[in-house]
């Protein structure tokens, strides 16, 4: 069975996206960026938007019937190599139990206000 995940995000609708998709014992989580969805602001540090990203994805996985638990891949896509040292503690204390494998890529986002951008796929534990 297919579940389709919405966080809010105006993005989902425009881009046609899901947030999340659950099929089975999996959850993949679409790739989310520091906005506050409920105010549709964009913090200006990295450090913030990757505190954004994370909060996103545990709601999404907390409302697919997941948890920051079941992570088992992670991408990062920061948009400047400085980045990476600024990120990594915030990124230890929620993953440093979990331990996935996770994969940094420096690149260009989309939107210029964009610094960091987190996907993820879960799998239910058993």
């Amino acid at each position: 069975m297919r579940r389709l995940i919405s966080s809010g995000s105006p993005f989902e609708v425009t881009a046609g996206y899901s947030r999340a998709v659950v099929q089975g014992d999996w959850c993949f989580v679409s790739g989310t960026t520091g906005y506050d969805y409920t105010t549709m602001t964009m913090p200006d540090s990295v450090e913030d938007q990757t505190r954004n990203c994370l909060a996103t994805i545990s709601d999404v996985l907390t409302e697919a019937g997941f948890g920051v638990e079941d992570i088992v891949r992670c991408h990062y896509y920061v948009t400047d190599p400085a980045f990476a040292d600024r990120v990594f503690p915030i990124l230890g204390k929620t993953f440093g139990t979990v331990r996935p494998a996770a994969t940094m890529i420096v690149c260009d986002l989309i939107r210029p206000e964009m610094l960091i951008e987190i996907e993820v796929t879960a799998l239910r534990r058993t």
